[in-house]
């Protein structure tokens, strides 16, 4: 559901940037006193999350293709600020080394992927189920009707995103119906790889899903959690990757369904810059090596996905490893 430039007004893409940006200046605040041991988990679950979105699967009888958007298992495992910051950053990752998402949609994407997930969808549905108590039943059901309706909300957003835009190829009322069916079917999937992720977590580790951990298991570190989130990214991003569906992803076959053969065309100053921008920045546009001829494609994808993770890995670690340093010296 990662949104192009063409789909957006700079007015509206300008100021939904401003809200991520806020949004994140919110949650760098409030995990100032997660617990260090915790930051380098945030950095592998970040990349397997980075990892899981390369691979498309198909929905069948569509001609469509769904991703996760993983914000609902990093909500669960890392807390709603810490996995809103994972997301954000992740989708910083791909629109600029690798082009995926626009640079003037990057707000809207962080909002309709993250914040809906995070602040909404997580508190209000997947927390009201599982208070009064962590069961498995209780886990996998909030995990699977929070994670439909953060990409409910998270599609319906880019109906509105594109009606402020003015986008008229994109008539409201045909858009917003194909946009909530088809991702209707991708929530229920990634509902359910969701579930089956934070059951096992659950069951290998239950404090780092409890909300209140015990001094035995804060004293006990997550290092064999790390190293298997660390070997299932590289699975994922170096091997599974490969077998990715090719068939269009739900937003773009929604927007096939509702525009046709009607071009969508971003075509301000300020979108021909950002392109520009864009691909000299981008090291492997569309996870693929620049000028790669087709043999090279196989390689181009893995060479990305393991890139992209470590890229992750590094980006969030540092920026965790920053937060707490800025804590340390303020509480001097």
């Amino acid at each position: 559901m990662h949104m192009g430039d063409f789909m957006l007004s700079p007015t509206v893409g300008g100021t939904m940037i401003t809200a991520a940006v806020g949004t994140a200046a919110v949650s760098i605040k409030e995990v100032r006193d997660m617990d260090e041991k915790k930051i380098p988990l945030m950095g592998v679950i970040s990349a397997f999350v980075f990892a899981a979105q390369m691979i498309n699967f198909t929905i069948p009888g569509t001609g469509s293709s769904g991703h996760l958007a993983g914000a609902i298992m990093l909500s669960i495992l890392l807390g709603p600020y810490a996995g809103f910051l994972s997301i954000a950053a992740i989708l910083l990752i791909q629109a600029l080394f690798f082009a995926d998402g626009g640079l003037l949609a990057y707000g809207c994407n962080v909002i309709n992927m993250g914040f809906f997930a995070c602040f909404i969808a997580y508190p209000l549905i997947y927390r009201t189920i599982t208070k009064k108590g962590m069961t498995r039943t209780r886990l996998m059901t909030g995990s699977i009707l929070s994670s439909v309706a953060a990409l409910q909300m998270g599609a319906f957003s880019v109906v509105i995103q594109t009606l402020l835009s003015g986008k008229t190829e994109l008539p409201f009322a045909q858009f917003a119906l194909a946009m909530q069916g088809i991702h209707l079917a991708i929530g229920a999937v990634e509902g359910v790889v969701t579930a089956a992720v934070v059951s096992f977590v659950w069951k290998v580790r239950p404090d780092i899903i409890n909300t209140e951990s015990s001094e035995k298991s804060k004293k006990q570190g997550y290092k064999s959690v790390i190293v298997g989130f660390l070997v299932a990214a590289l699975l994922l991003a170096g091997g599974i990757s490969l077998f990715a569906s090719a068939n269009p992803d739900g937003l773009e076959w929604s927007i096939g369904k509702v525009a046709g053969d009607k071009e969508i065309k971003g075509e301000t100053r300020v979108h021909k810059s950002l392109e520009k921008a864009q691909q000299d920045i981008a090291v492997l546009p569309d996870y693929s090596f620049k000028k790669q001829e087709n043999a090279g494609e196989s390689m181009g994808t893995v060479v990305s996905g393991l890139v992209g993770s470590g890229i992750t890995v590094g980006l969030v670690l540092v920026a965790g490893y920053l937060i707490k340093l800025i804590k340390r010296k303020k509480a001097k």
